[in-house]
């Protein structure tokens, strides 16, 4: 998997390319803008423009501190990775060892000439996934006569590709409170209630998950279903061998364009990308994918030489953060665990949302809070159910 910044926030980035200098024939062929632009600018008047410039530089010279912090932040972060690809030593000087400043003042004024952004589109529920995949591939996925059935297929998948117990029944606990089924989407709590994310299953993989599992790990995944099918005979074997097929289409889907989050994120609010999504919920194929999803970053750390077993804070670290944010955590030596800020890892707006990593600043506090909340969640009774199933 490709290495991103804890749940990736989407920013905007808006460039206006302006001719300096040139004849005024060139001037005359550049684009107009489009006419919702045009409009809007136009309904804007010289006051309303000079009134925004104002409040805008009272906001800016309000927000400077937390600017300059947050600049640095960027900076340090590509000094590392620079280093890291060099293989030089990261040490303390390679990090901000400052917290972030508080910065108070006016909100950010609206241009006036901006125009109006269009409503976000509602996130995908379960229903909307299952109905994609039988719109988009002709398949329903085969979902577990009850919790427990999921919870066995799962641990048979994790452990025989290596997951101890206590990393995925840790991980479990952590991400879904020590109850949550497989079905589980993040934020949605029953009828009147809307999730927060795509997020669904025992790890919580979004949309964009499935469909890069699909992308990265979809042979491997098709090669384990191929070999279960050759144990079976009659209607079982038809079942498996339609769902492999439909499996095969979805892997094809995936690797259509270039393995990068970015483009596997476009892929994954699609249609196509819902269906996909949907597999979570295979009995089948569902355990696969959430097992992968913490393997993926096991096997990560195993290539860029941490060899020894990831505690299952550390290893959640890497699910939260991706591989590449992760493994700067969990290689860091303790000394420098107890010193560096937990703001070296996030992008501003995903550290402020985020009061447990803001509250619990440096490395060594937030991994301890993560050991808490799985010693706390282990002992309620999907995680004790989950544990039994190994």
């Amino acid at each position: 998997m490709r290495s991103r910044l804890i749940r990736p926030d989407l920013g905007l980035l808006l460039a206006l390319a302006l001719v300096a200098g040139g004849s005024s024939s060139a001037a005359m062929e550049l684009p107009a803008l489009p006419d919702s632009i045009g409009d809007a600018m136009a309904q804007a008047s010289p006051q309303e423009m000079a009134d925004y410039r104002r409040r805008l530089k009272e906001y800016e010279e309000a927000q400077a501190p937390c600017t300059t912090y947050w600049t640095s932040i960027s900076d340090k972060r590509r000094g590392r990775n620079a280093k890291r690809r060099g293989g030089q030593q990261i040490t303390l000087d390679d990090y901000v060892l400052t917290h972030p400043p508080t910065c108070s003042g006016p909100k950010k004024p609206i241009d006036p000439s901006a125009p109006e952004r269009p409503p976000r589109k509602a996130l995908p529920m379960v229903p909307d996934l299952i109905e994609a995949a039988a719109e988009q591939f002709q398949f329903k996925p085969q979902r577990p006569s009850s919790e427990i059935d999921f919870k066995r297929a799962y641990a048979k998948v994790a452990s025989s590709l290596g997951l101890t117990r206590e990393q995925a029944v840790r991980v479990y606990s952590f991400e879904t409170g020590g109850n949550g089924n497989y079905d589980m989407q993040s934020g949605y709590r029953g009828p009147g209630t809307r999730p927060i994310s795509t997020a669904i299953g025992y790890n919580q993989l979004l949309t964009t998950n499935s469909v890069e599992l699909m992308a990265e790990q979809g042979d491997a995944i098709l090669k384990a279903r191929q070999q279960k099918a050759l144990t079976l005979s009659g209607p079982a074997r038809k079942t498996l061998d339609d769902k492999i097929a439909v499996v095969k289409r979805m892997v094809a889907f995936a690797q259509s364009v270039p393995d990068t989050w970015a483009e596997h994120e476009k892929l994954a609010d699609t249609p196509k990308g819902w269906a996909l999504h949907a597999m979570v919920l295979d009995i089948d194929v569902g355990p696969h994918l959430q097992t992968h999803k913490l393997l993926t970053s096991v096997i990560f750390a195993r290539q860029k030489g941490c060899n020894r077993p990831l505690s299952a804070a550390e290893l959640e670290m890497m699910n939260l953060t991706g591989d590449g944010t992760g493994l700067d955590m969990v290689t860091m030596p303790q000394a420098m665990r107890e010193r560096v800020p937990t703001a070296n890892f996030f992008q501003r707006g995903g550290y402020e949302r985020n009061p447990v990593a803001s509250r619990n600043n440096t490395v060594a506090k937030l991994l301890a809070v993560t050991d808490q909340r799985m010693d706390f969640n282990s002992n309620k009774p999907g995680a004790i159910e989950l544990a039994g199933a190994f």
